[in-house]
């Protein structure tokens, strides 16, 4: 298994990289978030990849870091993850972000992800919840301001795309009081 490249950026295309690693150029799959922290063609770059074998083919794919990769691999496991879904997933959530949305059974936040519905990101909570439970606690006490903001305003009759839109424009070290009263702020506007 290919674990992790080192090498130069010689190509930026579509969805794909290619690094030359000591005169070898290996075509690595990547999302548009991992291809930008890359930085660009004729820097030295690092990436740590998994390597997915089909019948008809052999994809590396490819990561920004080795908790992506991780991630990666325990989305794989769930039931209608492929490695296309599992990197649009990865494409729009942090590994964090993603934690905290299967911790918190948000399926309005998964169904963000292209080609996931309603039902498949019920599914994918209900296959993941269990994969990532010591994933969980870490994730829910670093952003246990963030889902008592959330409660809250979900408390308040607010919608999960308004909370989705304000979360973001919150300031995490303000009280938790304070962060419930500038998001109402901007929930009036």
């Amino acid at each position: 298994m290919i674990g992790r490249l080192r090498g130069v950026v010689e190509e930026v295309g579509d969805g794909r990289v290619l690094l030359d690693v000591a005169g070898i150029g290996y075509e690595v799959t990547m999302s548009p978030k991992g291809i930008a922290a890359l930085g660009g063609v004729g820097e030295s770059a690092t990436i740590h990849t998994h390597l997915h074998v089909r019948d008809d083919a052999m994809v590396v794919y490819g990561f920004p870091s080795s908790a992506e990769r991780d991630l990666f691999r325990v989305l794989l496991g769930a039931s209608g993850v492929g490695p296309k879904v599992a990197m649009a997933i990865l494409g729009v959530f942090s590994p964090d972000a993603l934690v905290e949305a299967v911790a918190s059974e948000d399926v309005d936040a998964l169904t963000q992800v292209p080609g996931v519905g309603t039902r498949g990101a019920q599914k994918i909570i209900l296959d993941l919840k269990p994969k990532l439970a010591a994933l969980e606690a870490e994730v829910l006490e670093a952003t246990s301001a963030a889902a008592q903001v959330r409660q809250a305003l979900e408390g308040l009759g607010y919608t999960p795309a308004e909370i989705r839109r304000v979360l973001p424009l919150l300031d995490g070290s303000a009280s938790v009081p304070e962060q419930i009263r500038h998001a109402l702020r901007e929930l009036g506007r």
